[in-house]
């Protein structure tokens, strides 16, 4: 970490600090407004510096202390508090270069949630249902705007398939990581003996890019229209207004028929499809330096088992950092800030390692 940079523009604050009280500056509204941007702009980084300085001052008076003391009761209390500080000075150092780093700037991006039923028949396609209830349960505790795009239900009741966007602030933040295979561990409703059987569903998380970001020619869409169907074939609308549009040089592949309009229906293909589009050329691009990541952020990589969800034992567990909880019930009613809180505490570590 670079502490003179940081130094400096602590330096500079103070110096914008004196000249924003300068009456020769407060009468030219001009030069005014430009100091006062300037020290709007680094005020955040100067309030995260000081913060990571006092973190780091802390820490050294532990091991101060720890040196001098002993009193075992002590020394354990302390060692746990130097666990949260060293947490606390990774996350910092973090924020510091995101806030020094255009290239890191990256505002809260739409995401396109795709949820499909895997192996399991049709208790997979209920745990896709639960899956969608508990995103969908998040995102209003959240404040953040859901929007289903398309969905195919199975005669059971669940989700063959179901895709849904979702928008607000801090989205993107806490759900880029849950892209990958969730098994679940009950015993089915159809199931006379009580047997537990696991089962899985897959989550794609795509970030909806803008139109003006993936440019598509017509000349390589192929678009059919036809009559939409709901659970066992059956028809439920009786004009040609379902939608599938294949992209030729890539082979991708998106059906829209929720709804009655035939122009609704392919422009949320359309956006589902520049989703993909995008998703797959990040990917090409990031292929090596995703490669080793644990946590793969942001990769859909759908084969990856990332998370288990056990009913019998009331226990729910991801992989990929080893977290478990027993909060169960919490989390499938949407409760699942303590996951993503560990997630990103774990990619936080990982970075600064």
């Amino acid at each position: 970490m670079n502490l003179e940079k940081y130094e400096k523009i602590k330096d500079r604050f103070a110096e914008l600090e004196q000249l924003l009280s300068d009456p020769e500056v407060i009468s030219d509204k001009s030069k005014y407004q430009k100091i006062a941007k300037e020290y709007s702009d680094i005020t955040p980084v100067v309030n995260t510096f000081n913060e990571y300085k006092e973190t780091v001052g802390q820490l050294n008076e532990l091991d101060i202390l720890l040196k001098e003391s002993q009193d075992k009761a002590f020394e354990e209390l302390a060692e746990a508090e130097k666990e949260d500080l060293k947490a606390k000075q990774a996350e910092l150092i973090v924020m510091l270069e995101n806030l020094t780093n255009p290239k890191k700037k990256v505002k809260d991006r739409n995401l396109i949630f795709e949820i499909r039923a895997g192996t399991g028949g049709q208790e997979a396609s209920l745990f896709a249902a639960d899956l969608y209830r508990m995103y969908t349960k998040f995102a209003d505790r959240k404040g953040w705007k859901v929007e289903q795009i398309s969905c195919n239900e199975s005669e059971a009741g669940g989700y063959k398939e179901v895709i849904f966007s979702m928008s607000g602030v801090g989205a993107e933040k806490y759900l880029k990581w849950e892209s990958g295979a969730h098994r679940v561990q009950r015993v089915p409703t159809t199931e006379t003996s009580g047997r537990i059987h696991t089962s899985a569903a897959t989550v794609a998380v795509l970030f909806e890019p803008e139109e003006i970001e993936i440019i598509i020619d017509p000349k390589d869409l192929k678009i059919d229209v036809f009559r939409s169907s709901g659970p066992g074939g059956q028809s439920v609308n009786t004009t040609d207004s379902a939608i599938r549009i294949t992209h030729l040089s890539t082979g991708i592949v998106v059906v829209c028929q929720d709804e009655r309009s035939q122009l609704k229906n392919k422009h949320k293909a359309m956006r589902v499809l520049r989703a993909r589009l995008h998703e797959k050329m990040e990917r090409e691009n990031n292929e090596k330096e995703t490669k080793d990541r644990k946590l793969k952020v942001g990769s859909g990589d759908r084969s990856e088992k990332i998370r288990t969800y056990n009913f019998p034992d009331r226990r729910i567990t991801d992989h990929r950092i080893g977290f478990t909880t027993y909060r169960f019930q919490n989390v499938l009613d949407g409760e699942l800030d303590e996951l993503c809180d560990a997630l990103i505490k774990a990619d936080i570590e990982e970075r600064t390692q």
